[in-house]
This record gives C-alpha cells, sequence and structure tokens, in this order.
C-alpha cells in the first residue's frame, strides 16, 4: 500500500503538532506526495507561519523532517498519468489533478485527503484522516 497525501495533510503537519504530523512520523507505510505539488507548500508559507507561531527557520527544519517520512514522486514520473488525471477530476477539482497521476504513477494507492471532493472519483479510493490513523495503527508493530 502506498498513501498518497493531500497538500491539506501536510499543510496542517505544518501548522500544529498535531495527529496528523505525528501519523506521518509514526507510519509504516509508504508516504508520498507529488513533487509538483511543492508549490502549494510555498504558496501557503505565510499562513503556515502565522497560524503555527514558528519563525522561518523553525518551519525550513519542520519541513525537512517531515520530508523526510515521505517520498517525493518525480514531476517526470507523473507526466505520462497526467491528461488521465485531469480527465478524471476535470468536473471535480482539476487543481487536484496531480494527486491523482501521483496514485495513477504507484502500486496500490490510496489517497491521503480530507477533502470530499477526493471521494467523487471512483477510480482510486481516498480516506480520510479518521480513516488513515485505522490503517496506519492497524499496520505497526506494537
Amino acid at each position: 500500500m502506498n498513501i498518497i497525501l493531500d497538500a491539506n495533510i501536510l499543510i496542517g503537519a505544518l501548522i500544529r503538532d498535531s495527529h496528523i504530523r505525528r501519523l506521518i512520523i509514526l507510519s509504516n507505510i509508504p508516504l508520498l506526495y507529488p513533487e509538483i505539488m511543492l508549490h502549494e507548500i510555498r504558496k501557503y508559507k505565510e499562513v503556515i507561519l502565522q497560524k503555527s507561531g514558528i519563525d522561518e527557520e523553525s518551519y525550513d527544519k519542520l519541513l525537512a523532517k517531515l520530508l523526510g517520512y515521505i517520498t517525493l514522486i518525480p514531476t517526470e514520473q507523473l507526466k505520462e498519468h497526467l491528461p488521465e488525471a485531469k480527465e478524471i477530476m476535470k468536473d471535480i477539482d482539476i487543481k487536484d489533478a496531480p494527486f491523482i497521476a501521483a496514485a495513477l504513477a504507484c502500486e496500490d494507492p490510496i489517497i491521503w485527503s480530507d477533502d470530499a471532493h477526493f471521494k467523487m472519483q471512483k477510480l482510486i479510493t481516498a480516506y480520510t484522516t479518521t480513516e488513515i490513523t485505522k490503517i496506519i495503527l492497524a499496520n505497526q508493530d506494537l
């Protein structure tokens, strides 16, 4: 199983020391993020800094730490899947096509998102944080 993180999941983990951040750090299931969507994280940097109350240096260290638990899927690997992904998401939210393309580019993918629109497409299974929590905990060697 490969879990594709939605941008909002990664942003949420940056904003607060939360359940989401702990799931990312504790997961023994591969977590993936499309490299092409790192601009989404950069775009919201000021909002993240404001909401989190951390400074830029702490932000940079935290982002690097989280990305240490996440494999970036190279943009080149997504290009062949983007047309199909755009077709799937065209009437839902075309801006999220790279996440679908990332899922199409790997084996046994699921998408981790709290945005309900990912469940509107039927090709890739999408789970909320609550659902992902159960999956990650079930796969832990406790």
